[in-house]
């Protein structure tokens, strides 16, 4: 599958101690109640603390944060505080302990429901408590806006932007396309 979103996760050890993991397998997995699933490498720093806390917050970066991005995921956060080091606010969240980073324009506070092991990557299954949004990437209806929130998509070794929309849910329909 290709292009895939790519998020920034944020999590908070047992200790207080925060870090950030860039991940690309990432995705929608349920609407009720809304569920997102995260894969994540068994000998990534990032994995046991998810383990052993049960949250972690998916943090949506603009196109803007593609440099920081693809920062967090090359270094460790073992022995590197990724806030500090790379200036990020790190921002309470009102549901889990883990903290959202403030430059990222949506973020969504999850608590583990279920874990897969898969092979290399196992399966966090978040239930989503609590999503925040930039009033700034909103349209008039509340909803995200994504010309707005410019989220970055990852495929062939790079990261990509959105360029506009194609067309509206439903549109093959209005042209004569059947629906697979």
């Amino acid at each position: 599958m290709y292009p895939v979103p790519v998020v920034m996760v944020s999590c908070l050890d047992q200790d207080g101690r925060a870090n950030i993991i860039t991940l690309a397998w990432v995705g929608t997995l349920c609407s009720e109640p809304p569920m997102v699933g995260i894969s994540v490498r068994r000998e990534r720093f990032s994995h046991r603390v998810i383990q052993d806390t049960g949250e972690f917050v998916v943090n949506i970066p603009s196109e803007e944060q593609a440099w920081v991005l693809d920062r967090c995921g090359l270094v460790s956060g073992k022995t590197l505080d990724k806030f500090q080091e790379f200036g990020l606010t790190p921002v309470a969240g009102t549901r889990v302990r883990a903290q959202l980073i403030g430059e990222c324009p949506v973020n969504l506070e999850c608590r583990v429901r279920q874990v897969v092991p898969l092979g290399s990557h196992d399966l966090f299954i978040g239930e989503i408590l609590a999503v925040h949004a930039e009033e700034a990437v909103l349209d008039s209806h509340g909803r995200i806006d994504l010309a707005k929130a410019r989220p970055m998509a990852y495929g062939s070794a790079a990261y990509w932007g959105l360029r506009g929309e194609i067309g509206r849910q439903g549109f093959s329909a209005k042209k004569g396309r059947s629906e697979t």
